[in-house]
């Protein structure tokens, strides 16, 4: 071959290769959207800040240590009328203080509510990793249920054309009239309309799927045939319901918000506590003064040394009744929190059995359509085997592949539903993280 010829060879198969869609799993998109979705990174990035946060909250109980050095120059010039003096003095110093907290209540609670203020970002940060999976999932089997609305909506396009090329041919030889030319061309004229839909549909899907995971061209894979769609389990909704409730992240979130706010009337009342504080210093200085008293000169230098240690301790007495209404402001919030922690639990309570009749609804959806979807395709076979022999006509024929092809794409779009069912009641009980990414995962052809 030319070394040219190769070389435009090449170059086309590096295109081709560029533009062909990559056939990825949902545990792989997952990953990716791991290290790429906006919404999830900023998610990790306040759980960093919320750790900061409590970190620097420990510094109440640690001493704190400060150095403090200083240097000067004074001058003083005293005319008299009898004598004249004149000092100049230069001073230079260093001090090192340090203190440390001994009894203080209400940095006690301070701290505390620092460390469920972690807790509740790392709730927030499980609801954020919940959250992608739900979102790349879904936008995952949309592109799979777009796929397979075009597949058939293609297929019923190829099944009505060729219903208007027998339509035509029996007109010709004067066993049918017009009008089943006329209803198959309508029917195809509609199919194909039909078709642009599902392309520019199945064209958005893969668009969000992409922005997701930040990739282009991504091809899911398909789910493994024969589509086996797990049960549920536990097979009982109270038990479902008893998880959200201990261990969903919204209710955990708002039981730390309760024990917060149950901290900050300890704190408030802490006002009427005393605080006390240890406290030291050192120092190290030197002077040096020189100076003129008439007729005499002078010039003396002194080193220096301080050193302190105090034991201090601050009882508040009145405070224009302060402490008191903050008391009562705290309370009054600790039962707003109790308020915000009962309407939570009932709020996920209803979700996650909103979530499980929802599941198991679309399992009993999905045997029925295929059934239906077996009952379809043998009317279509007994119609086709009717039209043949004269006693049945072509419409007929076009309800027939009409019913089936649309009970075929209400059957796939209803198993995706079940799945997707299933990951929104493990995210309504608090339970979804990666591995039932990879359960659903399973499913799928590699």
């Amino acid at each position: 071959m030319p070394i040219r010829s190769h070389r435009v060879l090449m170059s086309a198969l590096l295109i081709a290769c560029a533009f062909t869609a990559r056939a990825e799993n949902l545990q792989d998109l997952y990953q990716a959207g791991l290290a790429y979705d906006a919404t999830f990174l900023s998610a990790r990035a306040s759980l960093d800040a919320a750790q900061y946060r409590r970190d620097q909250a420990y510094a109440l109980r640690r001493p704190s240590i400060g150095l403090n050095a200083s240097a000067g120059r004074s001058t003083s010039n005293t005319p008299d009328a009898l004598s004249t003096q004149s000092t100049y003095s230069n001073q230079v110093g260093a001090t090192i203080s340090g203190q440390q907290s001994l009894f203080n209540r209400a940095n006690d609670k301070t701290i505390a509510q620092a460390e469920k203020a972690f807790d509740a970002a790392r709730a927030d940060f499980s609801i954020a990793e919940q959250d992608l999976i739900i979102r790349i999932s879904q936008a995952y089997f949309d592109v799979l249920a777009a796929q397979d609305t075009l597949a058939t909506t293609r297929s019923s396009l190829t099944a009505i054309s060729e219903q208007v090329a027998s339509a035509k041919r029996n007109f010709e030889v004067g066993t049918a009239n017009i009008t089943d030319t006329r209803e198959a061309q309508a029917r195809y004229d509609l199919a194909r309309a039909n078709e642009i839909v599902a392309d520019n549909d199945l064209t958005n899907k893969r668009i969000a799927l992409d922005q997701l995971v930040g990739r282009t061209n991504v091809q899911p894979n398909r789910l493994a045939t024969p589509v086996t769609l797990p049960p549920i389990t536990p097979s009982a909704v109270e038990e479902w319901a008893a998880r959200a409730d201990a261990e969903h992240p919204q209710v955990r979130k708002a039981r730390l918000a309760l024990d917060v706010a149950r901290l900050e009337t300890e704190k408030a009342r802490a006002g009427h506590l005393p605080t006390v504080a240890l406290s030291a210093s050192v120092g190290k200085g030197r002077l040096w003064v020189a100076g003129e008293s008439a007729p005499i000169a002078f010039d003396y230098r002194t080193p220096s040394t301080t050193s302190s240690i105090a034991l201090t301790m601050s009882v508040p007495l009145y405070a224009g009744d302060s402490i008191q209404n903050r008391v009562k402001e705290t309370v009054a919030l600790e039962t707003k929190s109790e308020d915000d922690l009962a309407s939570a639990r009932r709020s996920i309570d209803q979700a996650t059995r909103t979530a499980f009749y929802g599941v198991r609804s679309g399992a009993a959806q999905v045997a029925a359509l295929e059934a239906a979807e077996s009952s379809s395709q043998l009317a279509l076979d007994s119609t086709l085997l009717g039209y043949k022999v004269g006693v049945r006509v072509n419409i007929d024929v076009l309800n027939a592949q009409a019913q089936l092809y649309d009970t075929q794409a209400k059957l796939a779009q209803a198993r995706y539903n079940v799945v997707m069912a299933g990951l929104r009641l493990r995210q309504a009980a608090g339970q979804l993280n990666a591995d039932d990414v990879g359960a659903v995962n399973r499913l799928i052809q590699p």
